[in-house]
């Protein structure tokens, strides 16, 4: 594990082309912790590299060479598929503190590996045993899945055939990895109107990526595309779960804390830039810089402590009930949101002008943030929260932990 930390610390940029995937050895996670571990200290190298992955339909390929030879493609696996069970209820801490190291080394970077995570937990959930070994054989060799569910007015459908085969009509949209991964988890709708999960072998069944699509304000590495899967055929081997499955609740909704995870990492990368950039010009001593930085302290700790909270709220003995957990991780992604909303402003006016302008960070990583929450229906969510306390009276003390 030593040498992993090592080779991941003193690599300050990204290999040669012909030698990112021997760059760091594999194979070398032992436990989930050292999972974490491993992605804190890739932190800094992802940080170093994301300027040259920002390009307008970029991806962070060498990044993900780095994370699948740390073995974190494979860790939210269980140990008897080669994993370490990042991706356990029991270790959703873990996760989400490696989720959290991801994203402050990258943003871009830990929006494609939270997408992973996410399709790798519901294969897990709903997959039957042969299909989760399959599909664990090829995490270990090395393919990278995503969850692939928003689109528009030409939204996916599956066409039975008669051989029991499915025929694929239309498209998705913000399709993050489009043509890097290579495992895609898509919902379709059936001709009954419920919605079912597959699993694409996009190496060998090739989707059109349409990238005129993607021209955000930030995240511009995660090539988003718009991806039609028009004429693409499919077997029962390719489905996963049943119809509906894909939103069941609690896990439907409540994966938010996982996107909540990497976005406070964002902020964090964000606080970390401010205070050296501060400590290099020497305005350390101007009391307004002070109060900006303590608060700025004050909210990635409360961050902190939201995440800590929705682990505990995931792992603790008695279950609680699908409704309670929806309106935690509600709240959750609510008060990370808020967080790093307020963060930015504070950051902005720390810098001042100067720190705006290249080759400083800050630029890039206010984009890439604002862009990142804007996660679907935040009204919504917060509302949810709003509805489960009306509907009941225990103490405000319990009212999550009764």
């Amino acid at each position: 594990m030593s040498e992993l930390l090592t080779s991941v610390v003193e690599s300050t940029g990204p290999p040669a082309a012909d030698d990112q995937q021997a760059a760091l050895p594999s194979g070398l996670l032992s436990s989930v912790g050292a999972a974490e571990t491993a992605a804190a200290a890739l932190a800094p190298r992802l940080f170093a590299q994301a300027p040259h992955s920002d390009q307008p339909g970029g991806f962070p390929t060498a990044e993900f060479a780095w994370l699948r030879s740390a073995g974190l493609l494979v860790a939210p696996l269980p140990v008897s598929l080669g994993g370490v069970g990042l991706g356990a209820p029991t270790h959703t801490h873990t996760l989400l503190s490696t989720l959290r190291h991801i994203g402050r080394g990258n943003l871009a970077v830990g929006r494609v590996y939270e997408g992973h995570v996410n399709a790798l937990q519901l294969l897990q959930r709903f997959g039957r045993p042969e299909q989760i070994s399959q599909w664990a054989a090829d995490a270990r060799a090395g393919h990278l899945f995503g969850v692939w569910n928003t689109e528009a007015q030409d939204g996916v459908h599956l066409e039975p055939l008669p051989n029991g085969r499915y025929r694929l009509r239309g498209s998705k949209t913000f399709a993050s990895g489009a043509g890097h991964v290579t495992r895609p988890l898509l919902t379709g709708a059936l001709p009954d109107g419920s919605w079912q999960m597959l699993i694409l072998p996009a190496d060998e069944k090739r989707p059109t990526l349409d990238g005129s699509f993607w021209r955000p304000l930030g995240m511009q590495a995660t090539a988003s595309f718009r991806v039609d899967f028009t004429g693409l055929e499919i077997g029962s081997a390719e489905l996963l779960g049943h119809p509906g499955d894909y939103y069941r609740q609690p896990w439907f909704s409540g994966g938010a804390i996982r996107f909540a995870a990497v976005q406070l990492g964002g902020a964090e990368a964000v606080f970390d830039e401010t205070r050296r950039f501060l400590c290099a010009l020497h305005r350390t001593d101007d009391p307004y810089q002070r109060q900006r930085l303590g608060e700025m302290a004050l909210l990635t700790e409360s961050g902190g402590q939201w995440l800590r909270a929705a682990a505990d709220y995931v792992a603790q003995l008695s279950a609680p009930t699908a409704e309670a957990t929806v309106a935690h991780a509600n709240m959750v992604r609510t008060a990370i949101a808020e967080i790093c909303q307020r963060i930015l402003p504070l950051a902005e006016q720390c810098v001042g002008a100067r720190g705006l302008l290249k080759p400083e960070p800050f630029e890039r990583l206010h984009r890439d943030l604002t862009h990142y929450l804007r996660q679907p229906a935040p009204d919504a969510a917060q509302a949810d929260a709003g509805r489960f306390v009306l509907q009941h009276s225990a103490p405000a003390y319990c009212l999550w932990h009764d």
